[in-house]
């Protein structure tokens, strides 16, 4: 097979430095960040119980298959590959390593929109629990959140400075999900009968359940792995599949946890962000909402690392982070950023649908399409027939899904649209 030896910049941010348990972390945050207090509304609802739990079970099992064919490249040809567009113009060529790189763009941007419009609810919910005078609403609090990842992105330089931001956002994780499930489990026995009958037209079923399945595939999948993967100490194959199966195993139990109980407890009515439906004390509502403000803030900056990194490595950063020609630059670049950001989640304020659209035209083909192609044409004299047909046939189901929940969500899109205003409070 060709490779193509494209001549790629050297990082400005550390990598071989982390150890595979550190980058487990970085993994499982991922995985349970603020959205998992999401995924009864948008995930549980729409598909139901037996759609819903059969549909994250295999969504764990084929992100986990797809997200080791992508590990196993990383040293693929004899070199290392730090950038998941660094992989794919070996692979492919030039044109595909700047196809990738607007769909890998594409992905995080809308992932750090949907932190930034959860890190605005959380804060909103905050409000409304102490004062409900309806002065401030969502947009503000979204400006608010954007400010405060803004201030956390120019301090933190690089995904391996996070250090013991990962230790504090595994506890806030902790506490958000320990309180939503316990306040929607007791919810859920005070409250005998619950409604679980998918809403909606023929029509409106088919186009949220295909929208639905993109959000299965957004949940356990970062559209970064080759970026985290640079992190780790060598031997890097076996140290992040380490990681991958400590993510997609015990790191994989709180989100199930949550998602499952939070859907028993309300049913069809859940909220689209779980802690608005729950009943409890103010301060353990209050201890929830600023532990999901905190950790997606935390949470975004991971996210937002491979654009850092970018823009860091582009226009030459060098020597200490503190020094003031590195500040002043990190406040430009990624306070620009982050407002563009802050500005389309205020504008669009729609959680569930971002994630479906982000699922649908950026996880599917990234993680799922990608990978099997990739693998297919690296490994292709390795591969048995049928081993090479069962690649194709990933390849074209993932396409067929892809296409199918872009529309979807595209739809979900203009039907929100005209029922809330931009800047709606929602």
């Amino acid at each position: 097979m060709k490779q193509f030896d494209l001549e790629v910049p050297e990082t400005a941010h550390q990598i071989s430095s982390d150890s595979w348990f550190q980058v487990s972390f970085v993994l499982t945050t991922s995985i349970n960040s603020a959205y998992v207090l999401g995924y009864s509304g948008t995930v549980m609802v729409p598909l139901g119980w037996i759609g819903g739990v059969v549909g994250l079970l295999l969504a764990t099992a084929i992100s986990l298959y797809a997200n080791s064919l992508i590990a196993k490249l990383h040293e693929y040809g004899g070199k290392r590959h730090i950038r998941y567009r660094d992989l794919t113009g070996f692979v492919y060529g030039e044109k595909m390593y700047r196809v990738t790189w607007g769909l890998q763009y594409v992905n995080l941007f809308m992932i750090n929109c949907g932190f930034i419009i959860l890190a605005g609810s959380a804060l909103k919910a905050i409000y409304v629990l102490f004062r409900d005078d309806n002065v401030m609403k969502l947009p503000h609090f979204i400006a608010i959140a954007g400010v405060v990842c803004a201030i956390f992105a120019i301090g933190i330089p690089h995904l391996s400075a996070l250090g013991i931001w990962l230790g504090v956002s595994t506890i806030l994780s902790l506490i958000y999900i320990v309180v939503a499930i316990v306040l929607s489990f007791k919810d859920g026995v005070n409250k005998p009968s619950r409604d679980y009958t998918i809403q909606g037209s023929s029509v409106d079923k088919i186009f949220t359940i295909t929208g639905a399945a993109a959000n299965l595939v957004f949940a356990f999948n970062t559209g970064m792995l080759p970026e985290i993967q640079a992190t780790v100490k060598q031997p890097v194959v076996k140290n992040m599949m380490k990681a991958l199966y400590l993510q997609f195993t015990a790191g994989a139990l709180p989100l199930y946890a949550v998602t499952f109980i939070g859907y028993w407890a309300y049913g069809s009515s859940t909220s689209t962000y779980l802690m608005n439906s729950v009943t409890g004390p103010l301060w353990v509502k209050a201890l929830a909402n600023i532990s999901a403000f905190l950790q997606s803030v935390i949470s975004l900056h991971i996210f937002a690392s491979p654009t850092y990194e970018f823009m860091d490595t582009k226009y030459g950063t060098k020597g200490s982070a503190l020094a003031l020609k590195n500040l002043l630059f990190r406040t430009m670049a990624r306070g620009s950023y982050i407002a563009v950001s802050t500005l389309l989640s205020a504008l669009l304020p729609f959680l569930g649908d971002f994630m479906s659209l982000t699922g649908a035209i950026s996880t599917f083909p990234l993680t799922f399409i990608l990978a099997n192609h990739m693998y297919l044409v690296a490994m292709n004299s390795k591969l048995s027939s049928v081993q090479k047909l069962w690649h194709w046939l990933n390849v074209c189901f993932f396409g067929l899904m892809s296409l199918a929940a872009a529309i979807a969500a595209v739809r979900l899109i203009s039907v929100d649209s005209k029922n809330f205003h931009v800047f709606a409070d929602v």
